[in-house]
């Protein structure tokens, strides 16, 4: 009873200073409100809206349980879950955060995992998706692309790591449960998604209609958090609670030999990893290895703005999000410690005696420039991409309530 007593005290308390800041700082507030808007509606709406919508059909399709079947005899001996973690897995990392929530959520909403599974699955299949790291981050942030191959490979074996760690989560609350092996099989994996498609007796147009709205349901949440987190970052630090609690963070750093200047980078990045990456770059007193370093650790840990989307998601089903929370401060560790031990092996060597660049490694694409130029393009027509989806969200949320009214 105390102890919820307490809580309200400090949700009361932590609201209504917010409010006083939001009063004392009206012009910084709304020029970190429109900065979280524009990410949202330039970067994170139009590139995740394919992904989210697609994922919605592939489930209602039945190819989810498809993919499951096969990639089964992989998952489960690596992981300790199903095979539709393998199409969790993949579509978290083409499209990034919080699309790996999203699709264990629903997962889970459909039964094909249990609870832990979707708990184990949760904590390593949400991260930074190749277009954000090599493009905003190593290109729009350090001017140099070749540093994204470092970032991009410490990133992707933190999460593998996490995976492999994350198989042990949960042992003795699963030994009740029977979770058989299945051999590698073709003809199952189709009579499944047979299976799968006729009990979603929904017709086609039924079907993209409630994957668009569940889609646009979801990136409006999450346009929500990313400008409420923008404007409590930027409170935070003219309120001087980003220099305080940088002071500890300087003592940290000392202990590693690393510039104390970075702090305030770090503890901005604890919050949005946009910010903190971008601060982190501007630090000239660092070596590149410890910008990179501290940046890998932002970008694993995904910020508060990211986790907090994912505690929403979450909260629709019975997903616990200690576990992911753990998951992100192991993967923020594997990934700065993946950076340090492949620098000198890969970046020195390979990248070592060249000036840093915008272009792309030509051994991963054809084009130098072509990550450069899909960010552009999605920050040119990503605006128009939005208001399109929102109208087209209107037209069908309408349609529906008057269906509704009819019947």
């Amino acid at each position: 009873m105390f102890r919820s007593k307490v809580k309200t005290i400090f949700l009361a308390l932590s609201v209504t200073i917010m409010a006083a800041s939001l009063i004392s700082f009206p012009q910084e507030s709304v020029d970190a409100s429109i900065r979280g808007l524009n990410m949202w509606w330039e970067i994170v709406f139009p590139s995740l809206l394919p992904f989210f919508i697609v994922s919605e059909m592939l489930i209602g399709f039945g190819v989810v349980k498809f993919i499951g079947v096969l990639f089964e005899p992989f998952m489960r001996p690596l992981f300790k879950v199903p095979g539709v973690g393998g199409f969790v897995w993949a579509m978290g990392m083409a499209s990034g955060f919080p699309a790996g929530a999203k699709l264990t959520a629903r997962l889970r909403q459909e039964k094909q995992l249990t609870q832990i599974e979707a708990e184990r699955l949760v904590s390593f299949t949400n991260c930074s998706n190749p277009l954000f790291i090599f493009g905003a981050v190593s290109v729009g942030f350090f001017y140099n692309a070749k540093l994204g191959v470092i970032l991009a490979l410490s990133h992707y074996l933190g999460n593998i790591t996490v995976g492999l760690i994350m198989r042990f989560y949960g042992r003795e609350e699963e030994k009740s449960t029977n979770s058989s092996k299945r051999p590698f099989s073709l003809k199952a994996a189709f009579r499944e998604l047979h299976r799968t498609r006729i009990n979603d007796n929904r017709p086609i147009g039924k079907l993209l209609g409630d994957a668009v709205m569940s889609s646009i349901q979801t990136l409006l949440m999450i346009g929500g958090f990313i400008i409420l987190f923008s404007v409590i970052n930027k409170l935070l630090f003219h309120l001087q609670v980003t220099a305080f609690f940088a002071n500890f963070i300087e003592y940290a750093l000392s202990l590693i030999q690393f510039p104390e200047i970075l702090s305030i980078p770090f503890f901005s990045g604890l919050f949005e990893i946009t910010l903190g990456s971008q601060m982190t770059s501007q630090i000239q007193e660092a070596t590149l290895m410890q910008q990179a370093v501290i940046t890998s650790f932002v970008l694993a840990f995904s910020g508060f703005s990211v986790q907090a989307q994912v505690a929403s998601i979450l909260a629709q089903t019975d997903i616990r999000f200690k576990p992911f929370f753990i998951a992100r401060i192991m993967h923020g560790f594997f990934a700065s410690i993946y950076t340090y031990l492949l620098w000198q092996p890969i970046y020195e060597q390979f990248y070592g005696n060249e000036q840093p660049s915008n272009a792309i490694p030509v051994s991963m694409f054809t084009d130098p420039s072509w990550i450069q130029s899909q960010l552009n393009i999605l920050i040119q027509t990503g605006p128009l991409i939005t208001i399109a989806a929102l109208m087209l969200y209107i037209i069908i949320y309408t349609k529906r309530i008057m269906t509704e009214k009819h019947n």
